[in-house]
């Protein structure tokens, strides 16, 4: 019996791995939802800790809540890019 409980706790962590990597790709690839902004802004501002944290993360994402996802929608670049660089010069 002890050894299927402890199969199953690390059934349960590779999941709970698998699943927060996917919440935190979907954070960097896509903007957050509003509702998910605010939650996290509040939690994080009253000091939820970092199991806490992740669980609401994935919870938020299992609940489609986290990240606006269109079906036709490529994720963001991963990589910073360079949009726009101007040097100002003054002169004299």
């Amino acid at each position: 019996m002890a050894d299927s409980s402890a199969e199953k706790g690390r059934q349960d962590i590779a999941f709970t791995k698998d699943a927060l990597k996917r919440a935190v790709e979907d954070i960097y690839n896509y903007p957050l939802r509003e509702v998910a902004r605010e939650i996290l802004n509040r939690q994080l501002k009253a000091g939820i800790n970092d199991e806490d944290l992740a669980e609401l993360v994935i919870s938020l994402r299992d609940e489609n809540k986290l990240s606006i996802i269109e079906d036709d929608q490529k994720p963001r670049y991963k990589e910073p890019q360079i949009i726009c660089s101007m040097g100002i010069k003054k002169e004299g």
